[in-house]
């Protein structure tokens, strides 16, 4: 069947077989997963709007992309790029740690793997798309202007020839080249810390996500940090703070953090990454437990090199179908 619709339900199923890649296009360029899904959704009402004038020169999946890139091009015009807090300030000490609270605008966010990643039978087509949402690359990628983001992306992990992507923009094969190399040059000033895939885990990996899942829950912080990278990173949107060390992350978690003892961790992945609900003993004294983070893990040759906990439960657990609560009989079942 061709990819050309010709009637309502064609082009409705038709332009949803390319909903994940498309998210997975638009969240790269915006580094949010909500607009993300927004910026999917304008695509598909501009793409009814025009699917009279859709002469079928293109195919349908170039067209749907060049009406995204349009659509996520317009939301950057102003000039906002989502960060991480390493991109905001410098590290605190915890003894003198401040938590400045910023807009969610300011931040990058998670996503479900399931929303951004088409489903491949090829291991390493999978392993390049989940390094392509892993959170260090997509913050690097909002230290690109908006074109040469939209360049690299295309060319380089959606491997797109360099015409269809002249065609795309509406420029010249060299004006995409020289964008590419010069996204390239910035991108490798970014020194991007290394993180491994969460799915599936190596024996290594499951081992070392167990570790952490007992130590945390036991409130072993001193077992904790021996699972550290002795860089280790721990920051918590959307406050920008964010410690480095071992030291600095231990004596946060025994003193302003101690009221994450006694916490239930459920097992989840954002952004082809190892990641946690955690949920704090009810403040009431009831029994049962509440959301508190999304704990999102980088891990690297062994060790833990980033401990992201994204404080918007309200937004994060039901994007990722986590549950509202924890009565005191909640069982986790699965482990990493």
């Amino acid at each position: 069947m061709s990819d050309l619709a010709t009637t309502t339900t064609d082009l409705d199923a038709a332009m949803d077989r390319y909903r994940v890649e498309l998210t997975g296009y638009c969240y790269r360029m915006l580094g949010s997963s909500f607009d993300a899904e927004d910026a999917v959704q304008d695509t598909y009402l501009r793409a009814w709007r025009s699917h009279g004038s859709f002469e079928g020169r293109a195919s349908l999946r170039s067209w749907l992309y060049r009406i995204a890139t349009n659509v996520c091009l317009d939301l950057l015009k102003a000039g906002n790029k989502r960060a991480r807090p390493m991109d905001l300030t410098a590290p605190q000490h915890q003894a003198s740690a401040v938590l400045n609270e910023r807009p969610e605008v300011t931040w990058l966010e998670p996503v479900p793997d399931g929303r951004v990643l088409p489903q491949t039978a090829d291991p390493a087509e999978m392993a390049l798309a989940k390094e392509s949402v892993r959170l260090a690359f997509v913050a690097a990628l909002q230290h690109l202007p908006a074109k040469q983001r939209a360049v690299l992306i295309l060319r380089e992990v959606l491997a797109w020839k360099a015409e269809e992507v002249a065609q795309l923009l509406d420029t010249t094969v060299a004006s995409v080249n020289s964008a590419l190399q010069r996204a390239r040059a910035t991108l490798s000033g970014q020194r991007l810390r290394p993180s491994e895939p969460a799915d599936p885990l190596d024996a290594e990996q499951a081992r070392l996500l167990e570790s952490y899942l007992a130590a945390f829950e036991a409130y072993d912080i001193s077992r904790l940090t021996t699972l550290l990278h002795e860089d280790a990173v721990l920051s918590m949107p959307p406050f920008d703070l964010w410690l480095r060390g071992p030291a600095d992350i231990a004596a946060w978690h025994l003193n302003q953090g101690i009221g994450c003892k006694g916490s239930r961790l459920v097992p989840a992945t954002a952004n082809g990454l190892p990641a946690f609900g955690q949920y704090r003993p009810r403040e009431d004294g009831l029994p049962g437990h509440t959301p508190w983070a999304l704990q999102v893990l980088e891990i690297s040759e062994g060790r833990i090199v980033g401990l992201n906990a994204f404080l918007d439960t309200a937004r994060w657990f039901p994007l990722f179908g986590l549950p509202e609560q924890l009565d005191e009989s909640y069982e986790i079942q699965q482990r990493p």
